[in-house]
């Protein structure tokens, strides 16, 4: 298990219960007392650590090593995945991955990026940063589900849209745009979560929903604290200002309206208990699909429209 910085004090306490256990197996001595203790004052620390993070520390557990990408999310919330590929007209990109999948007896389409799990694959996968023809992949996917009159659920976890020259050569901007035209229209329902980073263009090209939803430790706005630090100040150094500034975490987006709810994540993060993770996110989807199903979805649609243009404050004069 890989700990962050300011997880420091659970580390020790798990290198200390660790110590423990190797001793009482060396000496044959009973300690499944004091492991009970040790193990109350990892949870006891979890939760004092985790209710008090700031924007930054959320931050760093939206990229947690450790943390379940949306593969991860699909192998344990369902059965028969099968993912597609291409976008039948440049290749099949990485970054994105989706395909029809059971959720407990009801075919769904699943979409999202992927990061990878090591270091050959976050290559592979671009570290979760889609190209045109991955976003062109994705509204391949959500058509073929609106067909066959299927579901369609995002999970969202991405840096950024690839910024690569070949990336604005092949139509960066346009498939993303298309993309945000077309899921509106979608006359099936779309839920979106946020499962990680959700990192301007490159999130919203896939977060266009009935249901938008962020797990408790993600971050989503138009731009990574760094870069935003790089822009305003000319240097990283000021990323956790930045980040305190942009508002970026779930708490502010749900008070901002911009998502429809939080989702709460095991205590230690979900990182710490994927299996419990994921069967959290699992019966949110469902409640929620059980809610848009009977609607009429030309009333969807309308719905959707209009929350997404009452987003944001502005002032006429």
């Amino acid at each position: 298990m890989q700990f962050l910085d300011f997880e420091k004090p659970i580390a020790d306490l798990y290198e200390q219960l660790e110590k423990l256990r190797e001793n009482g197996e060396k000496s044959g001595v009973d300690v499944s007392a004091t492991v009970k203790e040790y193990e109350q004052k990892i949870l006891d620390t979890q939760q004092q650590i985790y209710k008090n993070l700031s924007s930054w520390q959320k931050v760093q557990l939206s990229r947690h090593p450790d943390r379940p990408y949306t593969l991860e999310y699909i192998e344990r919330m369902t059965t028969n995945f099968v993912e597609m590929h291409g976008d039948r007209n440049v290749k099949d990109d990485k970054a994105m991955v989706g395909g029809f999948a059971d959720l407990d007896g009801e075919t769904v389409m699943f979409i999202g990026q992927q990061k990878g799990v090591n270091t050959k694959m976050r290559q592979i996968r671009n570290f979760g940063m889609a190209n045109p023809e991955g976003y062109r992949k994705a509204l391949r996917l959500m058509k073929l589900a609106e067909r066959f009159n299927k579901p369609i659920i995002t999970l969202i976890d991405t840096p950024g849209a690839y910024p690569g020259l070949e990336a604005e050569e092949r139509g960066q901007g346009e498939a993303i745009a298309r993309n945000l035209f077309e899921m509106v229209k979608l006359r099936v329902p779309v839920i979106c979560v946020i499962i990680g980073e959700g990192a301007s263009g490159g999130a919203l090209g896939i977060g266009i929903g009935d249901r938008i939803f962020m797990l408790e430790n993600s971050w989503y706005t138009v731009i990574s604290p760094e870069n935003c630090s790089t822009i305003l100040w000319r240097s990283w150094n000021f990323k956790e200002k930045a980040a305190e500034e942009l508002k970026l975490t779930s708490g502010y987006m749900s008070q901002f309206g911009l998502v429809d709810g939080v989702i709460q994540e095991p205590v230690g993060g979900a990182h710490s208990n994927h299996e419990e993770m994921a069967a959290i996110l699992k019966a949110k989807l469902k409640q929620t699909l059980a809610e848009l199903k009977p609607i009429d979805p030309d009333a969807r649609i309308e719905q959707r429209i209009e929350k997404f243009s009452n987003m944001g404050f502005y002032e006429e004069r």
